[in-house]
């Protein structure tokens, strides 16, 4: 592998050479500079602080990072291995300790060192059996499942009158009693995108409504599918129920089956078929709780050179939810954060931070092990880590490139967003989130790097059983695993100590 890799450096001196130009032209295009440079005291402009990049030698590490991870099949190979020998990983069931084991297994196989579990402790839910159908005035079964940690029902089903809403704001916007003793149905649909914003705004009522609608005096509550899937299969995901409201059964039916549910409930209003009438439903679930249980955090370290004592963390979750088979959420992000650390040690110079990958338990039903992780090591644990970056939205492919980072190391980004944009990146800007399971890291000041995947299909599939394996794109997720890789080898050859986010950043 050293004289192949050697060649490929060679063969790309063209791009460095026309990387480093590049990066010369843009030094005043840096996003934030002006707040480097607020007036002193006396009402002089004190000089931003020195923008902080990779050497030349690394910027050819990073480009032979890029061509390894570009022609190696390891990230499918290894989200083949996991779905077909595991599949289904939902906390606290026998998938999900398999899916530890095989986890602790792989990473020790493929070289990592000091791989341990992080004991979490995460809820134990059982789906059962969801019924939904039309009682009357024309009767139609429908296609259904259970919301995440919703009760069940009498064992003889809810029966109701419909009240049709949108969104969260139109139910509280209704007069009151309105919903009173009725299900309430959320029809909103969510919309299709490229960054998974739509998923943003339709959520809410997955995780708030039933709370609101229980407030107001609902018996239950059926949603329109938070998924952009015209397929006739339900979305499930987890819902959240307050203390200070009854907790009332939810479920979410196909977006076909929202459809017909609306045409009902159109013909019973003014100038309708059957003006007058109301939509009358059953709903039966069998949804229990059951004691908490016990998961893991698998963690997995490849040791840097001279700043091995810091920490470029790459994470996804483990855990899935039931219905499929955890392929697209988050199998493909196991892979891709495997793959891209073994990728972006494969080169000299070697990195000189470790690379850490962790697989995060219980992030669908609480993001139990991210709330742990902290905690892993002892209190210097988050001081070592340097920078932190998620794969949790599918096999990609990376669209664009964005970050959260301090100000003057945004010239790193830059570096790596000219080192992948043959990969047909973007450069975003320095005001990512990161994924969920960071936000404990990033609300303490880590810097997060965020290869941003593409999301326009995802959510066809996402939390459904159709999240399988013939959903994936291997060409998708060997670019996304080369993004990820080039995104952690340059952090971890950069000059350091590196700063924490401000508060305002971290927040």
């Amino acid at each position: 592998m050293g004289r192949s890799l050697t060649v490929a450096l060679v063969c790309g001196l063209g791009l460095l050479t026309s990387v480093t130009a590049t990066l010369a032209q843009n030094r005043n295009a840096k996003p934030n500079a002006a707040a480097a440079a607020a007036p002193s005291a006396g009402g002089d402009v004190p000089p931003p602080p020195p923008a902080i990049e990779i050497s030349r030698e690394a910027l050819a590490g990073a480009i032979g990072v890029r061509e390894i991870a570009q022609r190696s099949d390891e990230s499918t190979l290894l989200l083949e291995e996991l779905t077909s020998e595991v599949g289904q990983r939902f906390a606290g069931t026998a998938g999900d300790k398999a899916g530890v084991e095989w986890a602790v297994k792989k990473l020790r196989a493929l070289g990592f060192e000091n791989v341990r579990t992080q004991e979490v402790i995460v809820p134990r839910w059982i789906r059962g059996e969801a019924n939904f159908e039309v009682l009357s005035p024309f009767p139609m079964p429908m296609v259904t499942t259970a919301l995440g940690g919703s009760i069940g029902t009498a064992d003889e089903g809810l029966e109701g009158p419909i009240v049709m809403v949108q969104d969260i704001p139109a139910l509280q916007a209704l007069p009151e009693g309105t919903v009173r003793g009725k299900i309430v149905f959320f029809n909103g649909r969510m919309e299709r995108t490229r960054d998974g914003s739509g998923y943003g705004k339709a959520v809410r009522v997955r995780t708030e409504g039933p709370s609101i609608a229980a407030a107001l005096g609902a018996t239950g509550v059926v949603i329109r599918s938070v998924g952009t899937s015209k397929n006739r299969i339900a979305h499930t995901g987890t819902l959240s129920y307050k203390v200070s409201a009854p907790r009332i059964p939810a479920v979410s039916i196909s977006n076909p089956d929202a459809d017909l549910l609306e045409r009902q409930v159109a013909q019973t209003r003014p100038g309708g078929k059957i003006a007058g009438n109301q939509v009358m439903v059953r709903m039966r679930v069998t949804a229990r709780d059951l004691p908490q249980v016990r998961s893991a955090n698998v963690i997995g370290d490849l040791p840097g050179t001279d700043l091995a004592n810091e920490i470029v963390l790459i994470g996804a979750h483990l855990d899935s939810w039931d219905l499929g088979q955890g392929v697209q959420d988050d199998g493909a992000g196991v892979a891709i954060a495997i793959a891209a650390a073994r990728a972006a040690v494969a080169v000299n110079p070697r990195a000189r931070r470790t690379i850490r990958v962790v697989l995060f338990a219980n992030e669908e039903f609480g993001l139990s092990g991210a709330a742990r992780y902290p905690l892993e090591e002892g209190d210097d644990n988050v001081a070592r880590h340097a920078f932190a970056m998620e794969a949790d939205l599918g096999d990609g492919p990376v669209w664009k490139f964005s970050a959260r980072v301090p100000t003057t190391y945004w010239a790193m980004i830059e570096q790596v967003h000219r080192v992948v944009k043959s990969l047909e990146v973007e450069l975003g800007d320095n005001n990512s989130a990161g994924g969920a399971d960071l936000g404990p890291l990033r609300r303490r000041g880590v810097p997060v790097l965020a290869p941003q995947l593409d999301a326009t299909t995802y959510f066809d599939v996402h939390h459904t059983i159709n999240d399988t394996l013939d959903q994936v794109d291997p060409a998708h997720l060997r670019q996304s695993t080369a993004v990820f890789a080039v995104a952690a080898y340059a952090a971890a050859m950069v000059d350091g100590p590196i700063p924490r986010l401000s508060e305002e950043q971290a927040q």
